[in-house]
């Protein structure tokens, strides 16, 4: 959940009517000050009470912790999965964004519970990053035991390339807080990924 793109719609009611879907929520805002970001985790955190949903704040680790989030997606150029597991104490997520398998090597040995690949395609959310292709993400399939998520300007137009390269999750922004009705975008995505697990497991 990019802040920028929640914009128009206000964001504790975005995360409630997630919560109901079974998502993994994300907060991302790469130009907040760290005090926003933490005001805005702990009103994400508060609109999921009570719920099941696993709560994960963009790189700020200090805010992940003063928010009690289930954890933190660090980047390559944020802190280690150590110091942030130092913080945050080993019950919690910690996940890490890699742009290639030797990153991914490297970040499963630090300790990350978790890995995000891509960016899979272009994305104006990552505009300094050029996007890796599938052959990447395809590389993974038999070095990573963790699991990983392709990401990066993935939609439910290209979803079956990431299924084609290997890869069973993925995280997703425009294409679902963009969408008009972001609810049944989710379901859509649901879908097509319980989808693709049936036809895996035959």
């Amino acid at each position: 959940m990019d802040i920028g793109l929640c914009a128009k719609r206000p964001l504790n009611r975005l995360i409630k009517q997630f919560s109901r879907s079974w998502v993994i929520i994300q907060l991302r805002d790469k130009t907040a000050t760290h005090e926003s970001i933490t005001a805005q985790a702990c009103l994400a955190k508060a609109a999921l009470k009570n719920t099941n949903t696993l709560f994960i704040v963009n790189d700020d680790i200090i805010a992940a912790k003063l928010c009690a989030a289930d954890g933190v997606h660090l980047g390559q150029t944020d802190a280690s999965v150590k110091e942030a597991r130092r913080i945050l104490g080993k019950n919690k997520i910690i996940g890490k964004s890699c742009h290639s398998l030797a990153q991914a090597i490297k970040a499963e040995a630090e300790g990350a519970d978790y890995l995000g690949i891509g960016p899979v395609f272009s994305s104006p959310l990552k505009p300094d990053l050029k996007a890796i292709g599938l052959k990447t993400v395809a590389s993974l399939r038999e070095r990573i035991k963790i699991p990983y998520y392709a990401i990066g300007g993935i939609n439910l137009f290209n979803l079956k390339q990431i299924f084609k390269a290997g890869c069973r999750r993925v995280a997703v922004c425009r294409a679902v807080i963009k969408a008009k009705d972001p609810q049944k975008a989710i379901e859509k995505f649901k879908i097509e990924l319980n989808r693709n697990d049936a036809i895996r497991i035959r």
